[in-house]
């Protein structure tokens, strides 16, 4: 959910941040200058050009990370003004530019942030994930399902690295307890396969909401403003949670390949979980806070239709061309919950600053990036190429998606990754949802995502292992992403 690591040592990651830099800025003074079709769109004239430029100068500084990518998110609102890109003067490129950082996604994703963060403040989440754990049971495969199936609830609702960092220490402790018992004996493939249980159930479980990673919020933001389509919570839910479902036991059955190496006897993780629940003490206030609160959100995210029809005629028109819709309605649940869970107290202003603040300039890019590419006419620009690619099978379209998001996630962030193929893929909803599924799902390597990092740094994931055991996922992933989109989402969609 999160930016990637840098890849790299210090020395090396400097000189490719000048190389990303310089050939961003190349890349940029090329497709405005060199003369193209591009330039002779008739009724649009250099516009196309420059939105294109933008967009590749984006894309190349957030592949190569030469800044920060919360700071490349922000190049539209420097550049689409001072280039004339929505052709409507300084003043109303820039308001329009800016319209796209306070999208209604930007606050139902802070609400999210905001209720997660509160979840960790008070621990909630840790004691969900040891209940899950302990209900599964304490074997060792049924131990590694636990880790796996509590890890990825817990990111439905919170952030894969928060969730990536909760759950390490849980599985160090585990671990530790199967080695003690054991007369000290090393657990080293089990311990690899509990680890990687912790990274890949942390990317592959915020799939399954619109708050549970940002390439979520980007799709639903980003087919609502340029193709007419809402995408409510309960509908994004029926697009992720069943991909989530079927993905998870094929993790497992991957992982527990690698843990059974060790063959350790039955039942001897009972015993920490069961001194982790105890040392948490009974449910705090907090805890009974937090929960009531994102259960009453959550029910009014399912039942945002009603909500919707019921205020929609009371709402008045902000602005010309303005339509309230059920993305208002869950941005007003989710900031209404956040604020809440501040006013009783649940929630800590100290640990409201924490919450990653350059996600949301992240997503308020992405959407800018897409907006520019509309009120441009850069898609008239890009009108042949969509149709060559759109003359393919949908199905081959939506495979070549699919690897697409998987592949490109693996060298950016997933977020950036989204924000880029979203805009040159043909407008179809299956090839829209296969590429933004694709980009959660990157499991070869370290930097790949913030929870791979993580686990790769507690000692029992050696690099060779993360690789065979991700590559081998990463094309599972796009395999079984390609025949759900074609197969579930095409209908769902249609």
């Amino acid at each position: 959910m999160e930016n990637p690591p840098r890849k790299g040592g210090p020395k090396e990651s400097g000189i490719g941040r000048r190389i990303g830099l310089a050939a961003g800025i190349a890349a940029f003074l090329a497709i405005a200058l060199l003369p193209s079709g591009l330039h002779r769109i008739p009724g649009l004239g250099h516009r196309p050009a420059l939105a294109a430029a933008t967009a590749a100068l984006m894309a190349v500084w957030w592949f190569t990370e030469a800044l920060p990518i919360h700071w490349t998110a922000c190049a539209p609102l420097a550049l689409y003004p001072l280039l004339g890109v929505y052709g409507t003067g300084v003043a109303g490129s820039g308001l329009r530019a800016a319209s796209s950082y306070v999208d209604a996604y930007i606050f139902l994703f802070l609400g999210g942030m905001m209720i997660g963060a509160a979840s960790e403040e008070c621990n909630l989440h840790r004691r969900v994930a040891l209940r899950i754990m302990r209900a599964v049971g304490a074997s060792p495969r049924r131990l590694l399902w636990g880790v796996l199936l509590s890890t990825a609830f817990v990111s439905l609702w919170i952030s894969n690295t928060a969730t990536a960092v909760m759950m390490m220490p849980i599985g160090m402790a585990l671990l530790a307890q199967l080695r003690a018992s054991g007369g000290g004996r090393e657990v080293r493939n089990f311990g690899a396969a509990v680890m990687l249980a912790v990274a890949y159930g942390s990317n592959v479980g915020g799939i399954g909401t619109k708050i549970g990673t940002p390439p979520n919020s980007v799709f639903c933001g980003w087919v609502q403003k340029q193709m007419g389509v809402e995408i409510s919570f309960p509908f994004y839910m029926a697009v992720g949670i069943p991909f989530v479902a079927l993905f998870l036991p094929l993790v497992w059955a991957v992982l527990w390949r690698l843990a059974r190496r060790d063959a350790l006897p039955e039942d001897r993780g009972r015993e920490v979980l069961d001194r982790e629940l105890a040392a948490m003490g009974p449910v705090s206030r907090n805890e009974k806070k937090v929960l009531a609160v994102f259960l009453a959100a959550a029910a009014l995210w399912m039942s945002g239709a009603l909500v919707e029809r019921l205020m929609a005629p009371r709402v008045p028109a902000f602005w010309s061309g303005f339509r309230f819709g059920s993305k208002h309605v869950e941005a007003w649940v989710a900031m209404g919950a956040g604020l809440s869970l501040l006013a009783l107290r649940a929630l800590s202003f100290r640990q409201l600053l924490r919450i990653p603040w350059d996600t949301l300039l992240l997503l308020g890019g992405g959407f800018a990036l897409a907006d520019g590419i509309e009120g441009g006419g850069l898609k008239e620009g890009m009108a042949g190429w969509l149709r060559a690619a759109g003359g393919l099978p949908l199905f081959w379209q939506i495979g070549l998606a699919a690897l697409a998001g998987v592949g490109l996630s693996a060298v950016a962030s997933n977020t950036a990754t989204a924000n880029v193929l979203l805009g040159i893929l043909p407008r179809s909803l299956p090839v829209l949802g296969a590429a933004t599924i694709g980009a959660s799902c990157d499991f070869a390597l370290p930097a790949g995502t913030p929870p791979n990092a993580i686990v790769f740094g507690s000692g029992y994931v050696r690099l060779p292992t993360m690789m065979k055991t991700g590559v081998g996922l990463d094309l599972a992933a796009a395999a079984l992403i390609t025949l759900y989109a074609f197969l579930y989402l095409r209908p769902l969609f249609a």
